[in-house]
């Protein structure tokens, strides 16, 4: 619901002096963490920069309003909690010298501004905690990133948190990535429909736009990719016109429908995806990226024991400190398939060799599990699963909700966004409309 517009309230302007840098300054409830030149020349970096927020009041209020350059519009939180936050990806490294915010009659009493080289780890630029709305002009700030986020902490009325405009100012840096192992990778399941983008609801080509609009390191997809007995045809007449065109960055595995080509099991998916799905001879592989080792395995021969072996072996050989999987059929579910008891024995393998992460399709909607072992049990040491089977196929409603699930969304297709550093991982969820539906915890690999 959208709330009534009361009159702004009056407009405060907070400028952080040099002279103060050396002790710590508060004024009118603003601490600053760090201090730096004045940055009145220094370029805006922000505007028409890709924007993201915990929540949005409706779609008219999106984050990108409020780095479009226009005073009249702006994004609004969802009403009546908190925290929530409002992020822009800046596209490069800049030292951010300066952020003004320009408040709707819903500002925010407390909040912090921060700063990030990977949008994982955080710094904390300016802490507010007695705000009152107006235009809040934060100078002399002084950090290097390359996502600036505010989080609000504390509303000053009973709305939401809502800008008219998020100003980042600084001064550009170099184009190089962090020295982090920093990267994004997409990944979905479950993906091409027999439909094309001439028919307004098919998905797919909605979820392959949104994954090339995130331009990760590359893409991963957790099986189905093509419906619904992945024919080399099919392959070509539907997911070769969506996700077929960041084919060569996309590392793939086979799921169940795959299996059901009459030319043979995985004929057509072999045939379509060449090398790529089969760099090392077989339907599942390995490979190394940062800090990161990725297993991708096929989780309809987990009763092959030569695929086991090389599991073992390869897990043995691997030097790199995090570890995910991703296979088909997930061996906890709260959809309408559940708990897929024959991905046990990998999940019992992987866990001894404390992998960090496992992501799954199969089930068509998105869930994410606390750590847990492979008995189910939450632990701090346990294995996060993640189900992204909402590619493009038609959803599946939640039936039985398993324990450790801890979020769950049916029928809003979308990608997963994971970020990956060389020691720590979180995700979102981002919808065909580009606004983030969830975020992940931060985890330290184990």
């Amino acid at each position: 619901m959208h709330h009534l517009h009361a009159s702004a309230p009056p407009r405060r302007t907070t400028t952080l002096s040099l002279l103060l840098a050396a002790v710590l300054l508060v004024t009118g409830g603003l601490v600053l963490a760090s201090t730096g030149r004045a940055a009145a020349a220094d370029p805006l970096l922000s505007r028409g920069k890709p924007a993201t927020a915990s929540s949005q009041e409706s779609s008219g209020l999106a984050a990108a309003k409020a780095f479009d350059g226009d005073g009249a519009t702006r994004w609004a939180s969802a009403e009546g909690s908190d925290p929530q936050w409002i992020r822009v990806d800046l596209g490069a490294t800049a030292a951010v010298s300066r952020v003004r915010l320009t408040w709707e009659a819903a500002y925010a009493k407390a909040y912090r501004v921060e700063v990030s080289a990977d949008g994982a780890t955080w710094t904390t630029l300016a802490t507010e905690t007695a705000g009152n709305g107006g235009t809040d002009d934060l100078t002399a700030l002084s950090g290097k990133g390359r996502y600036v986020r505010l989080t609000g902490t504390a509303r000053g009325t009973s709305y939401g948190y809502s800008l008219y405009e998020f100003e980042v100012y600084g001064t550009p840096g170099d184009t190089t990535p962090p020295g982090t192992g920093a990267f994004t990778v997409v990944a979905a399941g479950d993906i091409a429909a027999q439909c094309t983008a001439s028919s307004s609801s098919c998905a797919h080509p909605k979820t392959a736009a949104q994954a090339q609009r995130i331009n990760p390191k590359f893409y991963l997809t957790m099986g189905d990719n093509q419906y619904d007995d992945a024919r080399l045809s099919d392959f070509k007449n539907y997911y070769d016109k969506s996700w077929g065109a960041f084919k060569a960055k996309t590392r793939p595995v086979p799921g169940n429908h795959e299996t059901y080509d009459p030319a043979g099991s995985l004929a057509g998916y072999k045939s379509y995806f060449g090398a790529i799905a089969y760099p090392q001879g077989k339907p599942y592989y390995s490979y190394d990226e940062g800090n990161w080792h990725f297993l991708a395995l096929d989780s309809n021969s987990f009763d092959d024991a030569a695929q086991i072996k090389w599991l073992k072996d390869d897990l043995a050989r691997t030097t790199k400190g995090c570890v995910a999987a991703y296979f088909h059929h997930p061996l906890y579910s709260s959809g309408g398939h559940g708990n897929d008891p024959v991905s046990k024995p990998v999940w019992q393998i992987l866990y001894a060799a404390k992998a960090d992460l496992i992501l799954n399709g199969h089930d068509h909607h998105y869930e994410r599990f606390a750590p847990q072992d492979p008995a189910g049990k939450a632990t701090a040491d346990g294995i996060v699963e993640i189900v992204g089977g909402m590619g493009g196929a038609e959803p599946y409603p939640i039936e039985t909700v398993q324990p450790n699930s801890q979020k769950r969304i049916s029928g809003t297709y979308g990608v997963l966004k994971l970020d990956l550093t060389d020691t720590t991982y979180t995700w979102q969820y981002v919808g065909t409309d580009g606004q983030v539906k969830d975020s992940g915890p931060t985890y330290t690999c184990h």
